[in-house]
């Protein structure tokens, strides 16, 4: 469907209609396992010969269009569907990272893949390298060999900096594969020496580029797939991927009234007297504003951070007083949600750490929703005009 715009892919892509139901939506095919045609079946699907469904820990015809349509938005060959973020990351990296080996990371980062990084790669002998911030310099200095791979949010969490990504896919062009996928050129031997768990099958050999089933080079996805999820098993459940799917059809239009609500809410936050500073890229007073224009066509993120005037207790209260913005630890909603990250989502860390993954005692992240814009600054005024009335007048 490569025709198609993202507005009409978000509906229709990756789906083939149920031939024996004929059901416009998606199905949840709700089972944990599929019957074999017959034995010779059965036995081809095990040993990778042929595609198809075993466990839906490993796949499921729910997730598989699910799959399929990010892989169309994307502009990807495929796409493996996991049950969270941390788990994506973790199976990704581990799929091309082993023991003594290490990869390249910026320190503005969410808190929960800060410590996955500093300290469950390391129990697996893998060294999560922390450059400064994104800077490219600092990135390579800390590459040498053993470095394969490089990694990068495409907007930092919370300080919200727009990463240069030509600069980062040069200087990952000169030194690791960035994103040319050439499993084979031997820096990656889980791709091509036999692989232990399928009698000796090369991954790059069977599903990377020239291969004999005349498909676009798919052997990180397979194997991702077949070794990755099989074995640690963060599988995604067949109805949160209907659910998923059932948000992907109108994901440009909410995406735009959220993305429309912070610029303006941004705006309004970087002119109110008990605000100190706004990192939102959509600004023009944003160090970062030049590289979100450059690379972000679509509007600038429907997420921001701001730092309070006055004492790290000062910013609590102000999540204390809202009344319509929800306080807990997670964005993208519908609804428009606040955090504390110095006491949440970034605690673990230590000062230094914070300091340097962009957080501050003072720093409260918004995720815009889809609320009424006027609502949200009301929310906000009134927060704010209690915590500091009252500071005054206890002065």
């Amino acid at each position: 469907m490569s025709n198609y715009r993202f507005e009409t892919l978000q509906l229709h892509a990756g789906q083939e209609v149920d031939p024996t139901t004929r059901s416009r939506a998606v199905p949840i095919y709700q089972t944990t396992s599929y019957t074999f045609k017959n034995s010779e079946h059965g036995a081809n699907l095990f040993a990778l010969k042929e595609f198809g469904n075993i466990y839906t820990r490993i796949m499921n015809p729910t997730t598989d269009v699910l799959e399929k349509r990010v892989a169309a938005l994307e502009g990807g060959v495929a796409a493996l569907a996991v049950g969270s973020g941390q788990a994506s990351q973790f199976i990704a990296l581990n799929n091309i990272l082993q023991t003594g080996e290490n990869f390249v990371t910026t320190s503005f980062l969410y808190g929960g893949t800060y410590n996955q990084f500093k300290v469950a790669f390391k129990r697996l002998g893998v060294d999560a390298r922390f450059a400064e911030g994104d800077n490219v310099e600092s990135f390579e200095k800390l590459i040498d060999k053993k470095t394969k791979a490089i990694y990068l949010e495409s907007i930092g969490n919370p300080g919200f900096n727009v990463p240069d990504f030509e600069a980062i896919a040069a200087l990952a062009r000169k030194h690791v594969d960035g994103g040319n996928y050439n499993w084979g050129n031997g820096k990656f031997p889980q791709f091509t020496e036999p692989s232990e768990g399928y009698h000796g099958l090369k991954f790059w050999e069977v599903f990377g580029e020239g291969n004999p089933l005349g498909l676009p080079n798919i052997a990180f996805i397979i194997r991702a797939r077949v070794e990755g999820l099989r074995d640690f098993g963060p599988a995604l459940s067949p109805f949160n991927s209907f659910l998923f799917l059932q948000g992907l059809e109108t994901l440009s239009l909410r995406v735009q009234r959220s993305v429309d609500n912070a610029l303006l809410l941004a705006q309004w936050l970087e002119k109110h007297p008990n605000v100190e500073s706004v990192n939102y890229p959509g600004l023009a007073s944003s160090t970062y504003h030049k590289l979100a224009k450059k690379y972000l066509k679509n509007g600038f993120g429907a997420v921001l951070s701001f730092t309070v005037k006055g004492t790290k207790e000062n910013t609590t209260k102000i999540v204390d007083n809202l009344e319509l913005i929800s306080h807990l630890a997670n964005l993208g909603d519908a609804k428009t949600l606040v955090i504390q990250p110095s006491a949440t989502t970034h605690q673990q860390l230590s000062d230094e750490e914070q300091i340097t993954s962009g957080v501050l005692p003072n720093l409260l992240r918004i995720s815009i929703g889809l609320e009424h814009i006027d609502d949200i600054k009301a929310d906000l005024a009134q927060a704010f005009e209690k915590v500091f009335s009252k500071s005054l007048v206890e002065k």
